[in-house]
């Protein structure tokens, strides 16, 4: 079992009916694909704007888990047993990416149903809906603005608790049927369909995203951010290193099993360390990318604001003291506002001025679905041609979120047929059919009036924790019970070299240490405030802000069972082996006696 596999038992492996990739491009862009996805959109540049523009990039997060993760499945396939022993998290990574892809495609709902909404002009979400008595707007939606409106009104149909479940909404379970739909199409035979789907038609999502951005957008001023990026005084804030491992952490789609998943279908002999590198790398690089497209979509916004916030004011001036139209421009109104503060300060102090810093407005930092669907939908509408780049853009993240769902996929199905959980004359089309119905059954939940908050609860207690939990279990079983000096033997023998230092210390020292540390600061950072989560209350005092709300208890629990589920799976998973191990040992020594009493009564 130990032995490196010959001619013969390659020849065998190929033979066995596991299909292969059509050729290493095709592999390299699954697994970019997979590990390139909506984070790198709407996280990756909300951390480096609530850090001062550039504090997670300068963060040096050592990155050496993909460099055991990906020839994992490939140690296996060798025929290490050993191996076996690092993947037995494997059950663990299973039930944490069926959770995840049941949220995780119902993000590709939104964006789907905003899709097909961008193909109108004007666009829906540009203006206010008249009353019933068509005298006016919607009170709602004149508090807080068109966006906001289609968002959680007329998209999600929010309701104001998430003890309040409401109606399905049936054009959110359209599109979720059809988001379902199309992944089946496109996995519906494995690798050998979404091998062709991402070097086909996801192959313009891994461009640099940048050139996507509109010509006219007016970038984030040089100023911002930029020359604050590498003070060491900023460095010294153990957030930002948390921010920036769990960033690298999550970006790369680790402890899905996607990754191992993948690798299963490459030959034994791969270059694994090549793969776990340039992903890596191409994933950074895409997300510097991104980030440039963010920054200038949202410095169009602040500017848009700042200069509507400046109107607003220099009309308030105008029709206070009856000036001349046009009398104060943007650029005249600090020095209009410094004369008339002078000359007559009573007058100006009645007057409800805001204060337009266009800093504020783009500290206005904002991640997750609310940059996709509040702040980039908002800077859209005020875009030349925006039916066009509301089309591009929602184009986009439905092609990052599919190729990201091939993966999670994959790390449902691949398992499932390994284990053989279905009988072997039942077709692979059949099992992923019936995963697929299964998550659009269980997923239908999201499109509630309280699904967003769900949602987010999924993605709090469902993704965070496990994924590090697993990860660690992962690397810890791989060096130190598999044993580093195998690990290195089955790399030697993949790639020709032995792993240098620096890996060897990564994989013995610094990911663990890295991982707990995350961990425990991420238990740190819960227990200081209990959990709690932002109702949209049109009755609420101060809306449009959010109300905080406490969870219930029953949702608590609903918590603390979704954090808990994949490492239970694998305890149980753990303690089913050493049961059989354990009959496996015994069986033997109870037939001792009966051969004894056999033999002597033959000797009778």
């Amino acid at each position: 079992m130990a032995q490196a596999l010959g001619p013969d038992s390659l020849r065998d492996h190929r033979e066995g009916g596991r299909p292969k990739w059509d050729n290493k491009f095709q592999y390299f862009l699954s697994c970019l694909g997979f590990a390139v996805g909506l984070g790198n959109v709407w996280r990756f540049p909300y951390l480096c704007q609530t850090h001062g523009g550039g504090k997670p990039v300068a963060a040096p997060v050592p990155r050496p888990v993909p460099g055991w993760e990906v020839p994992l499945q490939e140690i296996r396939q060798r025929g290490r047993g050993g191996a076996d022993t690092a993947v037995s998290a494997g059950l663990g990574c299973l039930v944490a990416s069926f959770l995840i892809s049941l949220y995780y495609n119902t993000i590709l709902t939104w964006v789907l149903w905003y899709l097909l909404n961008s193909f109108q002009q004007p666009l829906p979400w540009s203006s206010c809906p008249t009353d019933l008595n068509r005298t006016g707007f919607v009170e709602e939606c004149q508090g807080s603005g068109a966006v906001s409106y289609f968002w959680y009104r007329q998209t999600l149909n929010i309701a104001a608790d998430i003890k309040d479940s409401g109606s399905i909404q049936w054009w959110l379970l359209v599109c979720s049927a059809a988001c379902w739909a199309i992944v089946y199409m496109c996995i519906i035979r494995g690798i050998e369909t979404t091998g062709k789907v991402s070097r086909r038609a996801l192959t313009p999502t891994q461009l640099p995203p940048a050139s996507r951005t509109p010509v006219r957008v007016r970038c984030v001023p040089a100023s911002y951010g930029l020359p604050d990026s590498f003070q060491m005084q900023t460095l010294q804030n153990p957030r930002v290193w948390l921010d920036a491992a769990t960033q690298i952490f999550f970006s790369l789609s680790l402890a899905f099993g996607g990754h191992i998943a993948f690798a299963s279908y490459n030959p034994p002999r791969n270059n694994c360390k090549r793969d776990a590198v340039a992903v890596a790398l191409v994933n950074s690089v895409t997300s510097l990318y991104a980030s440039i497209t963010v920054f200038s979509v949202l410095g169009f916004k602040a500017t848009n604001d700042h200069g509507q916030c400046l109107d607003r004011n220099v009309l308030s001036l105008i029709n206070e003291f009856d000036l001349p139209e046009q009398s104060i421009s943007r650029d005249s109104y600090l020095a209009a506002l410094a004369h008339l503060n002078t000359t007559q300060p009573e007058r100006v102090a009645r007057l409800s001025l805001k204060t337009c810093r266009l800093e504020d407005f783009l500290d206005k930092s904002v991640a997750g679905p609310g940059l996709a669907f509040i702040i980039f939908t908002e800077a859209i509408v005020h875009m030349p041609g925006a039916p066009t780049w509301a089309i591009l853009f929602f184009g986009m993240l439905f092609a990052l979120g599919l190729s990201s769902m091939f993966g999670n996929m994959e790390s449902v199905i691949a398992p499932l047929l390994d284990v053989g959980v279905m009988p072997r004359w039942v077709p692979k089309e059949a099992l992923t059919g019936l995963v697929c119905l299964v998550s659009f059954l269980l997923a239908s939940c999201f499109t509630l009036q309280s699904g967003n908050y769900w949602l987010e609860i999924f993605d709090n207690f469902a993704a965070s924790l496990n994924l590090i939990i697993l990860a660690f279990l992962e690397v810890v079983g791989v060096v130190y019970v598999y044993g580093m000096k195998r690990f290195c033997d089955d790399i030697a023998w993949m790639t020709g070299r032995r792993p240098g230092l620096y890996w060897r210390v990564s994989w013995a020292l610094a990911s663990p240490l890295l991982l707990l540390t995350i961990f425990v600061a991420y238990i740190a950072f819960l227990a200081q405030k209990p959990p709690s989560y932002r109702a949209w209350n049109p009755q609420h005092e101060r809306f449009p802000e959010w109300q905080e709300k406490r969870y219930p208890g029953w949702v608590l629990a609903a918590c603390a069972l979704l954090s808990l589920l994949p490492t239970l799976c694998i305890l149980v998973a753990a303690l089913a082996q050493l049961l059989a191990r354990h009959t496996r040992r015994r069986r033997p020594r109870d037939a001792l006696p009966n051969a004894d009493t056999d033999r002597d009564t033959d000797t009778r």
